[in-house]
């Protein structure tokens, strides 16, 4: 993740979408995908009689789709394995919704290259007091009117922006992000929550093979 996230700071400041940070985004999808497909074929191997070919982790957006999945796929797991079979079940899109953007991200990802994403940027102002007795912040969409204060420092209506004061301090933060079209998250954070999900599914699962 630290390459990624160089990159993903190189092409803020760029404005653009590097391909370096594309391929970044790509690869740890698809290497995350292919962890949990490996912990599947783990699975098979320990708990399912007979052999399988090109099997997946299984993702399934109904109950009854996973049912189904399980039984083709993974014949007997409930009996041989209810603590794994509740795992999966538990971690579906029916129950969590981050495996179906995941799995969706990933799927868009091979067949169209990296799914797009917008910039974004949030403006957050913040005025504190100088003796540290406190502070107050806004962000887009607040408009303030003549007459308002902010920590005892009026607030100009012209600029949106407190006086001058030497009774307290103004910090303006400028939040940059890029986010994936597809589901509107915030990509750092979506991939930061990927790498838990993933490792958590694969330990948890790992402790009953």
């Amino acid at each position: 993740m630290a390459g990624l996230k160089s990159d993903y700071q190189a092409s803020l400041e760029a404005k653009s979408i590097s391909e370096e940070l594309k391929i970044d985004i790509k690869n740890i999808l698809e290497n995350l995908r292919s962890c949990l497909d490996y912990i599947a074929k783990d699975i098979h191997e320990k708990h399912v009689p007979g052999t399988a070919n090109r099997l997946y982790f299984p993702i399934r957006h109904t109950h009854s789709e996973f049912t189904q999945a399980i039984a083709r796929d993974y014949t007997g797991l409930d009996q041989a394995s209810p603590a794994i079979h509740s795992i999966l079940e538990q971690n579906q899109p029916f129950n969590d919704d981050w495996l179906g953007k995941f799995n969706r991200l990933n799927n868009e990802n091979k067949h169209e290259d990296l799914v797009e994403q917008t910039r974004t940027e949030t403006r957050q102002v913040t005025v504190s007091s100088k003796s540290g007795s406190g502070s107050v912040s806004w962000g887009p969409g607040v408009t303030f009117g003549s007459g308002v204060s902010a920590m005892g420092t009026p607030i100009d209506p012209r600029t949106q922006m407190p006086v001058p004061s030497p009774n307290t301090k103004t910090k303006v933060e400028i939040w940059v992000d890029f986010k994936f079209r597809d589901n509107n998250e915030s990509v750092i954070p979506f991939l930061d929550k990927s790498v838990s999900k993933v490792e958590t599914i694969c330990s948890s699962v790992r402790g009953h093979l």
